[in-house]
């Protein structure tokens, strides 16, 4: 980790020096059929257009809490790494005070009764296919669907974003950007990862575990994701083989060991990425 990527703004635009038209991340999902791929520009714009929607429209800054209730889905990972871009914090998991405390909340579809207790702004993602809009916004949220695409394509901070910027709130606790920066460099050395990394994974992004293990890591490097929802079994080899994919997330219980005593390296847990045989 570098100066000029302590922070998750520097280090993602590292990852998209090495390549703007790799794919980034290509999402499943075996209810609906739905097959998406964002290349690192695309999934680029959707995180400026975001980290605009919340620097301008929802008047967030470094400090402001955004409660993220979303399931696994293309788009949850879109709002984590906008927040860091914006410098507001992500909550993740499921502490029932979140929404409540956060000066915004951001709900999928079944999640929406949970996320009135927040006395902020509250927005709604439908998580249709396509990423279309709600039939009928729901009473008391704003449609992402409907305020995204309107946002600038490109991001300006008022407020700069530096490593001791306070990023995450998850697992009962909390964490800067520069602390999860280099806790991504470190398991993407641990775990062999590089930009020619192709990682299948069906995590919620709802602890940092999972965090780690299926999103931050990879950027730590430039490597891309193969997400995977309401998984069918019986579709996997030939996904895997299509996409390239040549690793996984996977548990690493009953591991060996690593740096400072723990379990495969990892601060806590033992989710991982794994080579694929």
């Amino acid at each position: 980790m570098t100066a000029a990527n302590s922070s998750f703004p520097g280090a993602w635009r590292a990852a998209l020096a090495l390549g703007p038209s790799r794919p980034f991340l290509t999402y499943y999902d075996d209810h609906t059929g739905e097959r998406v791929e964002l290349s690192y520009t695309t999934f680029d714009n959707w995180v400026a257009k975001t980290a605009n929607l919340i620097q301008d429209d929802l008047a967030l800054g470094p400090g402001d809490e955004v409660a993220i209730l979303l399931p696994t889905h293309w788009q949850t990972p879109i709002w984590l790494l906008a927040c860091w871009t914006a410098g507001v914090v992500a909550s993740v998991g499921e502490d029932p005070a979140a929404a409540e405390r956060a000066a915004a909340v951001v709900a999928g579809p079944d999640r929406l009764q949970e996320a009135l207790a927040c006395k902020g702004e509250r927005i709604a993602l439908a998580l249709r296919p396509l990423g279309a809009p709600f039939p009928s916004v729901p009473e008391g949220f704003t449609d992402y669907a409907r305020a995204a695409p309107a946002q600038p394509d490109v991001f300006t901070p008022y407020s700069p974003v530096t490593a001791d910027t306070p990023a995450l709130v998850a697992d009962g606790g909390g964490w800067t950007q520069g602390e999860l920066v280099r806790d991504a460099a470190e398991a993407a050395a641990r775990w062999n990862l590089s930009a020619a990394s192709r990682v299948l994974t069906g995590c919620a992004y709802d602890s940092r575990p999972e965090i780690r293990a299926a999103l931050t890591s990879e950027l730590a490097v430039g490597a891309s994701l193969v997400l995977c929802r309401n998984v069918d079994p019986s579709r996997l080899p030939g996904r895997m083989a299509s996409e390239k994919v040549n690793a996984r997330v996977a548990s690493l219980a009953g591991g060996t060991a690593g740096a400072g005593g723990q379990e495969n390296g990892t601060a806590e847990g033992t989710l991982g990425v794994l080579p694929v045989e």
